[in-house]
């Protein structure tokens, strides 16, 4: 009796399957190296295929399907109730394997190559305001050590803080007024590069 349901556990370098036939029962387990992968799924038969909806799961989704098996995506918080044992990854495609086949279970949807630049697009986006926040709260910070207060905001500290380096009657040391210039300088350039690299970013994710 052939497999009809398989779980698998996605990872780095080595993948973990664990197949059912149509009674449920066990006749598949299997560790397969990244590069096994695509060849050893496209000689079976198809069938329900299951992986958690994390790190490269929409691409192996995308690639499983193109061999006309049924991909199914879970948000990993909906497979841990299925995990019987100690946590491994033999546990974890069981678990998957399990969690798949249940009627109620809700699936995450299957992103296109497009769908998924844009979501990349957005999360690159993100990571480069956190990052230009905290250098500019950084920037904020020593200065106010020194007792000059800068308003929140990009803005604020690009008008004020020039003047404060340039202010001969505050009390910073040349070595911290020099600092303070190499951050600026850095959190322009680095505004100058994201702004870039966003729009570039937005067109190629419309062509």
């Amino acid at each position: 009796m052939q497999v009809t349901t398989i779980g698998i556990d996605l990872a780095k370098n080595v993948f973990q399957i664990h197949g059912v036939n149509e009674l449920g029962k066990a006749t598949l387990r299997k560790q397969l190296k990244r590069a096994q992968v695509a060849e050893f799924f496209a000689t079976l038969p198809p069938g329900v295929i299951g992986m958690e909806a994390c790190g490269s799961a929409h691409h192996w989704a995308r690639k499983l399907q193109s061999f006309g098996h049924t991909v199914r995506l879970m948000a990993p918080q909906f497979v841990k109730p299925y995990v019987k044992t100690n946590k491994n990854d033999a546990a974890d495609a069981e678990a998957i394997c399990e969690a798949v086949a249940r009627p109620n279970m809700r699936f995450v949807p299957i992103k296109y190559v497009e769908q998924q630049a844009v979501s990349a697009l957005h999360r690159a986006r993100q990571g480069f305001v956190k990052a230009h926040t905290s250098q500019a709260n950084q920037i904020r910070g020593l200065l106010a050590e020194f007792g000059l207060v800068v308003p929140q905001g990009i803005g604020s500290i690009a008008r004020q803080v020039p003047e404060l380096i340039e202010d001969a009657t505050n009390e910073l040391p040349g070595s911290f007024r020099l600092l303070i210039q190499r951050l600026l300088e850095h959190l322009k350039d680095a505004g100058a590069s994201g702004r870039r690299n966003w729009r570039a970013g937005r067109g190629m994710a419309s062509g």
